[in-house]
């Protein structure tokens, strides 16, 4: 079946369309965070109470409680929204695509969106009890806390956020290898700039800077780094022994 190809003007449509469906799934996500922000803040609240930290959250001025939910819907929207949002940003470059690359786009959106969440999930049951804890902990009983909820809020969004997209690692790693740029020796050859890499972005997106924290989003980075690296070597020689048995089996055939 031939493909249609399309005017600039349907092109611009079809942008408008797509864009459209991303706003309104945003909307949408943060009418139901909204009305669920109460719950939401509960299983926020869920790291610290794992860490035995007794959590009592407070607000200071009128707007606020107004200001703390909405801010909580905009988050969940962030996370329920995204992968709406993806999979309509790769359909509008993928009638540009050949058929193997549409097919190639829509496995990397499922990708994108599992290590997306299993870096929300990891960082939600591992690192964010262990970072308040040691957070709260530099207190040593000397000085109480008067936690504000849209400080936690934040703090712990960011953070499980950020998380999320450090989780795609293997994908960029995949992605570079796949297009020829850099080879999988070589990458791991340049491990030590990887890591400098690596921790300077695990500084740059950790809300709070506490070495602690940072050192728990670089390290699954930096095993997710060399992870990729060995699936990209044995993808790699796989292909190239595919290559080397087709040559064989048509020069036998000649």
């Amino acid at each position: 079946m031939a493909e249609v190809k399309m005017s600039f003007i349907e092109h611009l449509e079809e942008l408008r369309r797509r864009i459209i469906v991303m706003f309104l799934s945003l909307v949408v996500a943060i009418g139901i965070g909204y009305i669920y922000a109460w719950e939401i803040l509960d299983i926020l609240k869920e790291p610290a109470a794992r860490a035995g930290i007794p959590l009592d959250l407070y607000y200071k001025t009128v707007l606020e409680p107004f200001t703390v939910r909405f801010t909580i819907a905009m988050y969940a929207a962030i996370i329920l929204a995204f992968p709406v949002i993806i999979y309509e940003i790769i359909a509008y470059i993928t009638p540009a695509l050949r058929k193997r690359e549409r097919r190639f786009m829509y496995w990397a959106l499922l990708f994108i969106i599992i290590f997306f969440m299993a870096g929300v999930l990891f960082c939600y049951l591992y690192i964010l009890p262990v970072g308040l804890d040691w957070l709260i902990g530099q207190a040593e009983g000397q000085i109480t806390p008067v936690l504000m909820a849209g400080d936690y809020v934040s703090l712990v969004v960011l953070l499980m956020l950020a998380v999320g997209v450090s989780f795609e690692t293997p994908l960029v790693v995949w992605l570079v290898v796949r297009l020829g740029i850099i080879t999988p020796q070589r990458l791991h050859k340049n491990w030590r700039w990887a890591v400098i890499i690596i921790l300077a972005f695990a500084a740059i997106i950790t809300p709070d800077w506490n070495p602690i924290t940072m050192m728990l989003v670089a390290l699954p980075m930096f095993i997710l780094y060399e992870g990729s690296i060995l699936m990209a070597m044995l993808a790699r020689r796989s292909s190239a022994k595919k290559k080397r048995d087709l040559e064989e089996s048509l020069e036998g055939e000649e």
